[in-house]
């Protein structure tokens, strides 16, 4: 929880900094993420090291890129495209995949049949052949890469909620409810998908670093946020190149990803074991 919650607070600020204030605080008490200082020498290593490009010096603690510009930075302002399209996409698929995934479950019959069938065509879609083709449909660009990610998510929560529902439809408090005469979608929105949540609380956030990933990957391939904006996947496309004059420009957007990820796949193990005791006995 303390990993995640720290990384969230960095991409809070790089969002503020970053998109309110175009930059202000960075600019004028660091370095700007986009652009480098002058001066600056490209692919220097961290601090305390030496490669052909120069010994590394405590104004750039983790080193340069290959134009200049401060790792540390763009690492700091990278978290906000990760953390962005990570939770506000996994948000969206996952109230989109619960209401599909209720409705199907709670109808059942031909209603059942097709949401399903749509589902599982999407799902049988490979999600980086499925996301490239949106995003070449649609353009490249941050809002089009949380709504594809969004769409390849959608599934999993439907078919996890739809499971729940089939269970919880059967109560006897359901039952209740139909014979008070309460209309079907007050009993779906009141009675079963309150009772249906917990497990697509965990999926969400095991889901959090799947996307998370998912955009590195986009991000790597061109897609997602364009140039210069920072994000970790783009940094570790561009250190390509210089992985054998400064291994350490890659490792740094590497490492970044990996806790991230490892930060909310612990916080959703966590939740699975609090909202099952089951797995403790």
């Amino acid at each position: 929880m303390y990993i995640v919650l720290f990384i969230i607070v960095v991409a809070i600020w790089a969002f503020v900094d970053g998109v309110v204030l175009d930059y202000y605080f960075a600019e004028r008490f660091w370095y700007s993420p986009i652009t480098a200082p002058p001066g600056s020498r490209g692919l220097l290593p961290p601090v305390g090291i030496t490669n052909e490009y120069g010994t590394g010096t405590w104004a750039h603690p983790l080193g340069t890129d290959h134009r200049g510009r401060d790792i540390l930075v763009r690492l700091v302002y990278g978290s906000r495209i990760a953390i962005q399209i990570g939770i506000v996409a996994t948000g969206v698929g996952a109230t989109l995949g619960t209401i599909i995934g209720a409705v199907s479950g709670y109808y059942g019959g031909w209603i059942d049949d097709v949401l399903q069938r749509t589902v599982e065509t999407f799902y049988a879609i490979p999600f980086i052949v499925l996301m490239i083709a949106i995003m070449s449909a649609f353009g490249r660009g941050l809002w089009i890469a949380i709504v594809g990610v969004s769409v390849i998510t959608t599934p999993i929560f439907a078919r996890l909620i739809r499971s729940e529902v089939l269970s919880v439809r059967e109560e006897e408090y359901i039952e209740a409810a139909k014979a008070a005469g309460v209309r079907d979608r007050n009993i779906i929105r009141r009675h079963v998908i309150p009772n249906s949540l917990a497990p697509v609380l965990v999926q969400a956030t095991l889901q959090i670093g799947v996307n998370i990933l998912i955009v590195a990957a986009l991000s790597f391939l061109g897609f997602g946020a364009q140039p210069p904006t920072p994000s970790w996947g783009a940094m570790l496309a561009q250190s390509r190149t210089y992985m054998l004059p400064d291994p350490w420009f890659s490792v740094w957007p590497g490492l970044a990803i990996l806790v991230t990820v490892v930060g909310f796949n612990l916080v959703g193990d966590g939740l699975r074991d609090a909202f099952d005791p089951r797995l403790n006995d």
